[in-house]
């Protein structure tokens, strides 16, 4: 029986495999790689654990692509976008070398570890520097093909991953890139209004299908991209959907997806279910803690109830 990894023990398979033949990979880690790294067992001469150095991480990575390597460096999203923010803005937004970051432990998926190590805030940071691919990937297949999309392109990535938590992906066509909208749409195609139910990130995504299943009025876009470039491909599709729409996202409402699309949307009504503006201060599990926030499952069906006028059945 086949075990369904977490996406960051999915991104350090995938990048080991890849690299088997993609010689210019290196993998760099800020002391969180762990005693068993499949990249450092397998290509240990290609392994640098930098150990807490985020910010000069970034710059190290920044060298080495411009040596012609392909530096895959991770560390916990909140160090990623906030402590080694400047680096970030300077070595892969304004001058786009060709460095990776990827970024566990990203929303509140740190659970215990705390306020200082969840990050509901690096998307609108790592948004604001032009040029940075972001990507959110849902499940161990949907992860593995974003590695591989970032491993054969020469621009900088952010790929911000979850901790723990393991999701069977959503099918997607073999030729499909990441980069395009999935889309689940159910047997009502023709009834209006239609809420569309647009996900980012793991979390977000397991929501996003259940309700899409109960309800025959919704559609589930899933946005594993989300980056300037990529959000602005989506709003044509996205308008072809819905008269409406409804942003899930483990991140603040501020600089998020939603904040963005409605900028290019303004015509359509964009709402966004989100982990508040309060600090997550609980400790707890992944589930705790965004219970504690008001992100989840029922908190989201009271607002597309309030969205949608009080519909019975909601």
């Amino acid at each position: 029986m086949t075990t369904t990894l977490s996406g960051r023990e999915t991104y350090k398979d995938e990048l080991a495999k890849l690299a088997e033949t993609e010689q210019r990979i290196i993998c760099l880690e800020a002391d969180l790689g762990g005693k068993n790294h499949p990249f450092q067992i397998r290509h240990p001469n290609r392994f640098l654990n930098l150990g807490i150095a985020e910010l000069a991480g970034v710059d190290i990575a920044a060298g080495l692509a411009e040596a012609g390597y392909v530096p895959f460096i991770s560390t916990f999203a909140a160090f990623a976008a906030l402590r080694a923010a400047e680096s970030v803005k300077l070595s892969m937004g304004y001058m786009g070398k060709n460095v990776k970051l990827v970024a566990p432990y990203g929303g509140v998926s740190g659970g215990w570890f705390g306020t200082t190590h969840h990050a509901l805030e690096d998307i609108a940071v790592i948004q604001s520097f032009q040029n940075i691919r972001i990507a959110c990937p849902h499940g161990e297949e949907e992860t593995r093909r974003v590695i591989r999309e970032a491993a054969a392109s020469a621009e900088p990535y952010y790929i911000r991953l979850s901790r723990n938590d393991a999701f069977e992906s959503l099918p997607r066509a073999s030729q499909r890139s990441c980069r395009d909208l999935l889309v689940e749409e159910r047997a009502a195609p023709d009834v209006w209004p239609r809420l569309c139910l647009i996900s980012v990130g793991e979390q977000a995504t397991e929501l996003c299908m259940k309700l899409a299943e109960e309800y025959d009025f919704i559609v589930h876009a899933h946005a594993c991209y989300v980056d300037s470039q990529s959000l602005k491909a989506y709003v044509e599709p996205l308008k072809a959907l819905a008269d409406r729409f409804l942003v899930v996202e483990e991140h603040r409402a501020t600089g998020g997806t939603a904040s963005y699309l409605a900028l290019l949307m303004s015509e359509y009504p964009v709402h966004s279910h989100n982990c508040g503006e309060q600090w997550p201060t609980y400790g707890g599990t992944h589930a705790e803690v965004l219970a504690d926030l008001g992100f989840g499952l029922e908190p989201l069906r009271r607002q597309i109830q309030s969205l949608l006028g009080g519909l019975d059945g909601i």
